[in-house]
């Protein structure tokens, strides 16, 4: 895209609470479809800068979360704020290539990057038995969406409703045990820091910044205006036995 700046993305994204839409109950709901035992393992799949770890520490207060990005910025964002407690351990490098086995994998808003079939075949191997994941997918929630609600995904090729992110999770070897839709709440805690950040930085940015501070401001617009049609779909899955 001509107005991707990844520097100035970055600039934009840096010391904000979430790197996605979200918010703690997805968590706690999660984990009690999981069945999630108060000493499980858990992986924070790409968990950007941790703005989830709390909600999982709560969900598994005796247990231990791993969290890992590709971003060592983001990680130094997780340190900064759990690099002291004894029950989180902090891993820079790729989310589908994991060390060890988990109780629970859980993974906010990055499955899409690969796809759910080559997330779920991935983590496979390293989900203990009984263990399940948590994943958020971009879901149409309507059966004749408008081309806004279409086009907000910017071209994202495997855009499907429910049952298509289903037919995904069964292609994989997994059942879907639940799902939910990620709130506007949850949207809304991720965009107002993504604009409190722009008001801090508007001033005295350079063109580059500027435009990447209008591309953040148009998807928001964007979601807002079709937050009806489409957002995010959160689904907990199992291996199928």
């Amino acid at each position: 895209m001509e107005d991707w700046d990844s520097a100035s993305f970055f600039k934009i994204h840096a010391d904000t609470p979430r790197e996605g839409p979200g918010e703690t109950a997805d968590v706690a709901w999660a984990a009690e479809i999981a069945g999630l035992a108060p000493d499980a393992r858990v992986l924070d799949a790409a968990s950007g800068p941790g703005g989830d770890m709390g909600a999982l520490l709560r969900a598994a207060p005796d247990g231990h979360v791993t969290a890992l990005d590709k971003h060592g910025h983001f990680i130094d964002s997780v340190r900064a704020r759990w690099g002291h407690d004894k029950r989180v351990t902090l891993k820079t490098g790729d989310y589908l290539e994991l060390e060890g086995t988990f109780d629970f994998i859980w993974c906010a808003g990055a499955v899409y990057f690969v796809g759910i079939e080559a997330a779920l075949t991935a983590w496979a191997p390293h989900l203990a038995p009984g263990g399940a994941v948590a994943f958020s997918e971009p879901c149409l929630f309507t059966d004749m969406p408008s081309d806004g609600a279409i086009a907000f995904w910017d071209g994202y090729a495997r855009l499907t409703d429910a049952d298509g992110i289903a037919d995904h999770v069964r292609a994989a070897g997994f059942d879907t045990r639940a799902t939910r839709k990620v709130s506007d709440i949850g949207w809304e805690t991720y965009y107002r820091g993504i604009e409190d950040r722009i008001k801090t930085l508007r001033p005295g940015a350079d063109a580059g910044l500027l435009r990447m501070i209008e591309r953040e401001e148009r998807e928001i617009a964007d979601w807002r205006a079709h937050k009806s049609e489409t957002g995010y779909l959160l689904s907990v899955v199992t291996p199928r036995s």
